[in-house]
């Protein structure tokens, strides 16, 4: 049986997208240094994940929009993106298959399911998948820097930092803004009418 680790990036911060990734190692090519992506600098992130890769039975990244994360709150979001990337996933590998995701809520996947606390530096498909979703998340949040480039997304990454707060109040909310987010929610009650 394939086991299918699960996991997101991007839940806490007040723009862009939810990013998930579903990946199936291999287990003929082990991948050595795979832990939580959080505990991991952007250099080493990135080159463990050209080798997941480069070397994974199968990998998919999905996400799920701003819009869509105000559409339906930001779990339910995180499912979604969680959901697309296991339907991006090769056929094959989704039969006979247990998916394991990191976090203790279930996000419905039509696939037998564990859910693991701290799975990220648990198990390394999970790993895996934090690895390739955080990847995910900072290329768009480095997009984003090159497009509002006062906005300091090159340090704060769309998370609720002071400088964040003080530029939203400065230059107001973009379009990847989550209006569903209280900060976000504060600024468009103030500024329509």
């Amino acid at each position: 049986a394939h086991l299918i680790g699960i996991d997101e990036a991007g839940r806490g911060p007040w723009t862009g997208s939810v990013f998930a990734a579903a990946v199936v190692l291999n287990p003929a090519y082990p991948l050595q240094g795979l832990d939580d992506s959080k505990k991991l600098t952007p250099s080493k992130r990135e080159t463990l994940a050209q080798l997941i890769r480069a070397h994974a039975l199968g990998w998919s990244v999905s996400s799920a929009s701003a819009a869509e994360v105000d559409e339906v709150n930001i779990l339910q979001a995180t499912f979604l993106a969680m959901r697309r990337a296991v339907a991006g996933l090769p056929e094959p590998l989704k039969i006979n298959c247990h998916a394991w995701v990191d976090g203790n809520r279930d996000p419905k996947l039509g696939l037998p399911t564990t859910t693991i606390v701290k799975g990220d530096a648990l198990v390394p498909a999970i790993s895996a998948a934090s690895i390739l979703a955080k990847v995910a998340r900072d290329a768009e949040s480095h997009a984003m820097h090159l497009r509002y480039p006062d906005f300091g997304f090159d340090s704060h990454k769309g998370y609720g930092t002071a400088l964040h707060s003080a530029n939203l109040a400065r230059f107001g909310a973009l379009p990847e803004h989550r209006r569903s987010f209280a900060p976000v929610a504060r600024w468009y009650a103030e500024h329509q009418a």
